[in-house]
This record gives C-alpha cells, structure tokens and sequence, in this order.
C-alpha cells in the first residue's frame, strides 16, 4: 500500500512533480498528452518514461469517462449503438498499449452524468466543498440517451465488459471502474437514469459480471460513503468485502459528512470516516495499490488545490505510518 496521486495542475511543470517527491509520494495516476482514442505504445512509452526520469512510477492512466458528455471519446458505448463495437475495439487497442509501455493499470468511468453536485458550500476556514443534496438537484432535461432503466444500463454495462475483460486478462492490466457518483434513489434516478453503481449491491454485481483478476474497482471511497446511511459505520466492512476479494485496484481516499442524497465532502480529518480505522482496514486486507486524495477542498492562497491536496498527502503519509508503513 503506498500513497500516490491523479491531480496534476494544468500544464504541469517539473517543479510539480519535485513537489510530489518533496511530499514523499513515489507513484502516480498521469493522463498522457492527447486524446485516449489516439495514443500508440510509443505515446504510452513516453509518457512513462517521462514520470520516470521524475523519480515517480507510472502506476495508472485514466481512459477518462466512457459516456455521453460532449467531450467524452467513447460515446456509443454507453447509447448502445453500433458503434459501440468500433469503440470498444480501440480501448482493447489501448490496452495492448499500456501492456507494451510496462502500463499496469487503467482506470475508467461507465457513466451517462459524469459527477454530478448540487453547488459548493463554506466549510472549515472558509473552504469551498462540493455538496449533493438529491432533492435540489435538476430532474431535467434528459440526456441524449432518454431514460436509461437498470436493465438497459447493466445490458451496456455487461456488453462492454465480456469484449473488455479478456483482452486485459490476457494482456495482464488491471482495469478499475468508478462508481457512480453520486449515488441517487432507484429507479427514479437522475434526470431519467438509474445509476446501477450507485449501492453497494451494484458494485458486488458490476465485479461478478465477468470474473477475472484483471476487473475490479476504482474504489472512490468517498463515492462507497455516499452510498450509505451510516457511513462511519458501515464503510469498514465494505472495503474489507472487496478488498479481501482483491476487486480493490486504486483508492480515492475521501471524506464526508452526511450520507445517501445528502452529503458535503470535507477534509480528510474532519468527517464522518474514521480515516485511522479505514488505513487499518486496508492494511488488514493486504491491500497493494495506491491511496490517493480526491475532491479535496479548495482553500485560500495563491494555489488552493495545490495546497489542499498537499495537506491531503500528508495526512494520508502520517495514516500509513501509523499502521506500519508501506507495502
């Protein structure tokens, strides 16, 4: 278990990445240049060996969101049209790719609303925090896909997967899928659509579909809460249900306070998850992979989430030392 991050300011300097160093973080989640539909083994090498001659392991990419929004590059897949076929073929390409370039991983989101939020509220200090309240949020329009019921979403969910998964079993990338986030009441959903991986019962379905070492999650730990009513209580014996499954390929290691349809996200020290407990838990279940910050706070100064997400780092460093360090 080792602390890593995905936040990259944009245009990234060399001096961002020294800052990683300074703060001890030694692996990374990096977007290469360009668009995923069009990166090669060459792409893919490169941006690797760039992370490298920082002094960071090249731990995962994001292929970004799988979904309908208009700068999503794989649209069909989630409309379920024949295209989608096309689309599917070029993130199997992807994957030969990342295996070439020594790429172990990918993460990815099936999605029709992306991360939705109802605005941002004052928290410590001052602080900017996201918050989603369901009975606020906007029922219209529909997407372009109309309304999209559990067995249309889980149809699509599952023709992507049983193309996908072979080719990173035999390829040997584990490929990580994000809840959806926010999680909201089914069936009625989210503006027509009911977002299947939003309960925990949805993500036990979305790894069983197509059984390999190779399908697992992008644990949003943060997204996990959201899903619950109790979340100070009931999160620890999720993580260890997946993690002891070894269906547990990144963490976003996130606060919040509230629960199910309301909620605020926080700093990590100061919401409802015992963040000490949760690094136990994860040591517990020898996870192996990455914890990272997510959706941290903005906060004053000239940087704020620069600053933020240092804080964040740091607060997750001193967590894994208290429970034994690395590894």
């Amino acid at each position: 278990m080792v602390i890593g991050t995905q936040y990259e300011p944009p245009n990234a300097q060399p001096e961002y990445y020294q800052h990683l160093k300074q703060l001890g973080v030694d692996h990374i989640c990096s977007t290469p240049p360009g668009k995923a539909s069009s990166w090669t083994t060459d792409d893919l090498s490169r941006h690797r060996d760039l992370m490298a001659s920082y002094d960071l392991a090249l731990d995962l990419i994001p292929i970004a969101h799988i979904g309908i929004a208009a700068r999503d590059e794989f649209p069909n897949i989630m409309l379920g049209t024949p295209e989608r076929d096309a689309e599917i073929d070029r993130i199997c390409e992807i994957i030969r790719s990342a295996a070439a370039a020594d790429i172990p991983a990918m993460k990815y989101y099936l999605s029709y609303l992306g991360v939705v939020s109802t605005g941002k509220v004052a928290g410590r200090g001052g602080s900017s925090n996201r918050t989603f309240v369901y009975k606020d949020a906007d029922q219209t329009p529909l997407t372009e896909a109309g309304r999209v019921d559990a067995d249309t979403m889980w149809e699509r969910i599952t023709y992507f997967l049983e193309r996908v998964v072979p080719v990173a079993e035999e390829f040997k990338v584990r490929m990580a899928c994000h809840p959806h986030d926010p999680p909201v009441p089914s069936p009625k959903g989210l503006r027509g659509v009911d977002r299947v991986m939003g309960s925990v019962d949805g993500l036990k379905r979305f790894v069983d579909i197509a059984p390999s070492p190779y399908h697992g999650l992008n644990f949003c730990q943060g997204t996990v809460c959201e899903m619950l009513e109790k979340p100070g209580e009931e999160l620890f014996d999720i993580i260890r249900y997946f993690g002891e499954r070894e269906k547990i390929f990144n963490v976003h290691f996130r606060n919040i306070r509230g629960g199910f349809c309301d909620f605020v996200e926080t700093f990590p020290d100061e919401g409802d998850i015992d963040f000490l407990e949760a690094m136990k838990v994860y040591r517990e279940v020898d996870y192996p992979y990455m914890l990272m910050p997510d959706h941290v706070p903005e906060i004053a100064g000239p940087e704020p989430r620069l600053v933020a997400f240092a804080y964040a780092i740091g607060y997750q460093q001193a967590l894994l030392q208290a429970v034994g360090g690395s590894g």
